[in-house]
């Protein structure tokens, strides 16, 4: 076997040591919703009207457009995709890894490769109408989706579910003005 190969093979096992052992890692707790479109767009409605703060990184409004990119780039594609390797192995074993717990735990700061920046609009309340009409035209797609950036082809209920989890993991560092302190 060439050095190549096996240093390739190494860090492919080396890599899934670290998602199993982060299987684990990741809460137990309920999510704030159930794990449905449905669910998730509820919970939106919920904060609707309301003064928030984010306790770390990202405005609420530039959470709200993250997450709204994300379901626009499930549906017209991604800006930048990782290599066909890393989508069919590595990217695919995170999604399945999270589908499984029902819970997703990623860098909160970081950017979609290639997106837009996260200015428009810049209100929350407008944000948060936008992620909510993303949300409505994913639910309404019936056609053929784009591959995710980094956990490649998914079906449409498992782009549902990748949509929900990156919400409430987003959400995870949203609070209600009154209760930030």
């Amino acid at each position: 076997m060439q050095r190549r190969q096996l240093l390739k093979l190494g860090a492919l096992g080396a890599t899934a040591a670290a998602l199993g052992a982060g299987f684990w890692a990741l809460p137990l707790g309920p999510a704030p919703a159930g794990l449905s479109l449905q669910a998730a767009r509820a919970v939106l409605a919920q904060l609707a009207g309301r003064a928030l703060v984010s306790v770390k990184g990202w405005s609420p409004a530039e959470v709200f457009n993250h997450c709204a990119q994300s379901i626009d780039y499930s549906l017209d594609g991604y800006p930048e995709l990782k290599p066909a390797w890393f989508r069919h192995s590595l990217g695919m074993a995170a999604f399945n890894l999270f589908a499984a717990r029902g819970a997703m735990r990623h860098p909160l700061d970081q950017p979609i490769p290639g997106a837009a920046p996260l200015v428009e609009p810049a209100g929350q309340e407008q944000a948060l109408q936008r992620l909510q009409g993303a949300f409505a035209r994913f639910a309404a797609h019936s056609g053929a989706l784009q591959p995710h950036f980094a956990y490649g082809v998914l079906s449409h209920e498992e782009y549902a579910l990748a949509h929900v989890l990156h919400l409430y993991d987003h959400l995870s560092l949203i609070r209600p003005a009154d209760q930030s302190a």
